[in-house]
């Protein structure tokens, strides 16, 4: 994280070291794994410590999980857990009048003969009510995850001890209480007051406050991991948590640019949380007409902390980018000017503002929206905001409660289940002989994630019938959203002394044995085999009784095979999200390499536009497929623990499910992205022709801008439905890439359009999309957008669309409503262009100077709250 700090000590690195031989005293950091007698370290390098010297309890029993869930990040500390069956305490040393970190991690699993449901218990801490009546499986259940973290800050104690009870609850009969990790990290004062939102002259006292934290977000940017936060905090992306049709974009300080992080900061947040932000976008004409806003699920009747961290490093000067803050329709402040309060650019900020949520209808909601300052007395230059991170605590109550209730699973979630559950018992006896012919990539992780994974998706489609509503929910944990639709199954998971895995990878999947896998697919049935690759053949199949699959069996003569099965597993084993295709488990036996997938009913993306037997899509489901893969990429690039680079981006890789979700796979030639300090990785071009970056090909030297490139050819493959290369076609035309920008600067695009949907396109949307594919293809990665641009931008194209089906007014009338861009749009338009790599200034200016639809999203901006 500061690779750039000078080699000789400094008063920022002397700071950092001394923070952290603080940290690492026995009385300042205290990481205990429960239930073992043996130390052992964790995915990021964490030592954990048994916790048998630490709590006293006659009636304790330490335990290992029969299963380990694939999306538990590693075995330690949630494989082995603590039992209680009756109360005990745990007794921590700790420094009087210091403030501390403590963080309870539970997985929620069957230990020995007891049953998960059966875990209801209280925690105490210093007479502090953390956890009242509480279920680990409950919770895990409603926010379909496989762990819980639950993190506090303790009010400052008086005393050197902070004495942690354990109690079943009284409430079910034959409950228990459980614990598989506890931290104490010792931290810094960190809280000072809040604002309270609505009474300025009304400050919150947060120093002598208990807090729990709720969510803890990089915003625009990715996980950051404990080992690279000076306290061993984790922060999380904050794509999950944003709420309304347009989630603005994601932006990266310049890298020649150094912020003024000094070492008063080294504690407050990590420097990369102000390396990164999320802004509005270049528009600010559609900038005033709606709302930069996130929601996030809270339990009702406490007073909630919200910080707010802040570093602009566009503007220069202040009133040049100015916003509102509301929180919960209220408005926190007005006319937020970063460069006003931090006097120059480049120097991180963070602001505190305090709210109570009440028990009314709807108010286990928070919501924070962001607004540029369109009624100042003197305009801002550019209409735009902008936020680095976001940290949301809860405080204790008047009674020293921080206990908040079990979330209840969803209507949707539990509809889900009983149709799932009902799917599953009609397809007991396997597939249908009348199987469909396009069946590919697919599965689930036995019987039980069957459900699971159907109830991700139709949550997914709730979530955006609700928020086109105006309603929304969310999480109280404050794990992302993204990070655990938990698959389970009936098999342990295995280690192999020979595998070509590592130890981690192997802990995340189910490893399945060879006749598991002979049984699925019939002994390899060559009637079975549903398409073949670079890899191997893949054959459906059913796994569990009851679960379909497709399953990819290398090529036993291939070596290479051997590369990418473990490029593979290595990959998607550690990720989990709605527009990639996740990785069930493996097989790795006597020679065979297999690899079983996610379920994916209606095939590639490419069967649905050409080379199959299926009916025509829709432009709208093409964008919305397109959309889909964009939202995948992204988060390999962003999202994820690190930058991922696919390297195989085309038409063949994009898969649909049943419910029309497209979702990027194949992550055999995938890489692991270059560190914060290098913008490319040297690595022997691999890929496929038609889709290959030049750029990549020439310098042997991948980035991220090599998938916007391959991304460029998918979306105009979906725009004239014919293939990246076509060597029937004339010399200058066999290329798709070539000649679609050729046929773009000439201006007769349309001629080459798919003729099922010519005609079709609102004009405005076809210009918005031709333009985002034409700039993915240019040469110069520099030059191109990143994913998040081209995903902006494909959402804003979809809008466009609808918003043309959805009127009956002509586009001579629509011009007729959309007023002549302002100067200050102009300036904006700038503030933005290094950012989004769309091109000159005259042709941003263009562009919005031909824009027609002044109503392009629906969620209009309510400066003033209700």
């Amino acid at each position: 994280m500061f690779n750039n700090l000078p080699k000789l000590p400094s008063l920022l690195s002397l700071s950092i070291l001394l923070n952290s031989l603080a940290v690492s005293g026995a009385e300042s950091k205290l990481v205990l794994t429960c239930g073992t007698g043996d130390k052992g370290k964790d995915a990021d390098g964490r030592e954990w410590v048994p916790d048998t010297n630490y709590f006293i309890s006659s009636s304790s029993t330490p335990s290992t999980a029969s299963f380990q869930d694939p999306s538990l990040p590693s075995e330690i500390p949630y494989m082995t857990a603590r039992i209680f069956t009756a109360e005990a305490t745990y007794t921590l040393k700790a420094t009087a009048s210091k403030r501390y970190w403590i963080r309870l991690h539970f997985y929620p699993a069957t230990y020995g003969t007891l049953d998960s449901n059966d875990a209801y218990f209280d925690v105490m801490a210093n007479g502090v009510q953390l956890l009242k009546n509480f279920s680990a499986s409950e919770t895990a259940r409603a926010l379909t995850q496989a762990y819980i973290v639950k993190e506090y800050s303790l009010a400052l104690a008086s005393t050197g001890v902070i004495n942690m009870t354990f109690t079943p609850s009284k409430e079910h009969q034959g409950s228990y209480a459980f614990v598989n990790g506890i931290e104490l990290i010792a931290i810094p004062d960190l809280f000072t007051s809040a604002q309270t939102v609505g009474f300025k002259d009304q400050p919150v006292d947060v120093k002598s406050a208990s807090l729990q934290t709720m969510y803890r977000l990089n915003v625009g940017g990715q996980f950051i991991a404990p080992t690279n936060d000076s306290v061993l905090r984790t922060w999380y992306d904050d794509t999950p948590y944003l709420y309304g049709a347009n989630a603005g974009i994601a932006t990266m300080k310049n890298t020649s640019e150094k912020i003024d992080y000094d070492e008063s900061f080294v504690d407050i947040a990590p420097l990369d949380v102000y390396s990164t932000a999320r802004s509005m976008g270049f528009d600010g004409n559609l900038n005033k007409n709606y709302n930069l806003t996130w929601q996030f699920q809270v339990d009702a009747n406490f007073t909630y902390i919200l910080r707010l961290h802040f570093c602009d490093y566009l503007a220069e000067r202040v009133n040049q980018r100015v916003f509102n803050i509301y929180i919960n329709n209220q408005t926190a402040q007005t006319g937020a000017d970063v460069i006003g309060w931090a006097t120059l650019s480049l120097v991180p900020v963070y602001k505190d503002y305090a709210i109570y949520v009440s028990d009314r209808a709807g108010d286990d909601v928070l919501t924070l929206a962001l607004h540029p300052t369109v009624d100042a007395g003197q305009p801002p230059e550019f209409y735009d905001a902008v936020l680095n991170g976001l940290e949301i605590f809860k405080m204790s109550g008047p009674m020293g409660s921080l206990a908040g209730p079990n979330p209840q699973p969803s209507e949707m979630l539990l509809k889900a289940e009983a149709d799932a559950a009902a799917d599953a018992n009609k397809q007991a006896n396997g597939f249908s002989k009348a199987s469909s012919n396009i069946d590919v990539i697919g599965g689930a992780a036995g019987g039980a994630a069957a459900f699971g994974v159907m109830a991700a998706i139709c949550i997914s489609v709730y979530m955006r019938k609700r928020r086109a509503r105006g309603v929304d929910s969310y999480t109280t944990s404050w794990l992302p959203i993204s990070s655990g639709f938990s698959h389970t199954t009936g098999s342990k998971s295995h280690t192999s002394a020979n595998s070509h895995l590592s130890s981690e990878a192997q802990g995340l999947s189910r490893r399945f044995s060879l006749i598991e896998i002979k049984q699925a697919t019939k002994n390899f049935d060559e009637s079975n085999v549903i398409g073949i690759g670079g890899f191997g053949k893949v054959y459906k199949g059913v796994i569990d009784k009851t679960t379909k699959v497709a399953i990819k069996r290398s090529n036993p003569q291939s070596e290479q095979g051997v590369n990418e099965f473990q490029t593979e597993v290595e990959m998607l084993s550690k990720l989990r999200h709605k527009h990639l295709v996740s990785l069930i488990g493996y097989c790795e036996e006597d020679n065979e390499m297999c690899l079983v997938y996610d379920y994916m009913a209606r095939g590639t993306m490419r069967e649905h536009i050409y080379k199959g037997n299926n009916p025509q899509l829709s432009w709208k489901q093409r964008l919305e497929i397109c959309i889909g893969a964009a939202r995948g990429l992204h988060y390999l690039h962003t999202g994820a623990r690190y930058t991922i680079i696919h390297r195989d981006v085309k038409t063949t890789n994009i898969l649909i499910d049943e419910n029309w979700v497209a979702k990027v796979s194949d992550f055999g030639l995938s890489k692991t992205g270059p560190n914060m300090d290098k913008d490319h990785v040297s690595t022997v071009v691999k890929g496929s022709f038609g889709y290959l970056d030049p750029e990549y090909f020439r310098r042997q030297q991948l980035t991220e801008k090599s998938d916007v490139y391959s991304f460029g050819v998918v979306l105009f493959e979906a725009l004239c439905a014919r293939p990246a290369l076509n060597p029937n076609l004339p010399k200058e035309q066999v290329s798709l890439a070539d000649w679609a920008q050729h046929c773009h600067r000439k201006g007769t695009l349309e001629a080459i359009i798919d003729p099922n949907i010519k005609g079709k396109i609102n004009p405005e949307c076809l210009k918005k999309f031709a333009d985002t594919a034409q700039k993915c293809l240019l040469d110069s990665g520099i030059e191109r957008p990143s994913m998040g641009d081209v995903l902006w931008n494909l959402e804003f194209a979809l809008q466009l669309q609808e918003s043309a089906d959805g009127s009956t007014r002509s586009t001579r009338e629509r011009t007729s409503d959309f007023d002549e861009i302002s100067l200050e749009d102009n300036k904006n338009i700038r503030l933005h262009i290094s950012n989004l790599s769309l091109g000159s200034e005259h042709e941003l200016s263009q562009e919005l100077e031909d824009r027609n639809s002044p109503d392009i999203f629906s969620q209009i901006a309510n400066p003033k709250g209700r």
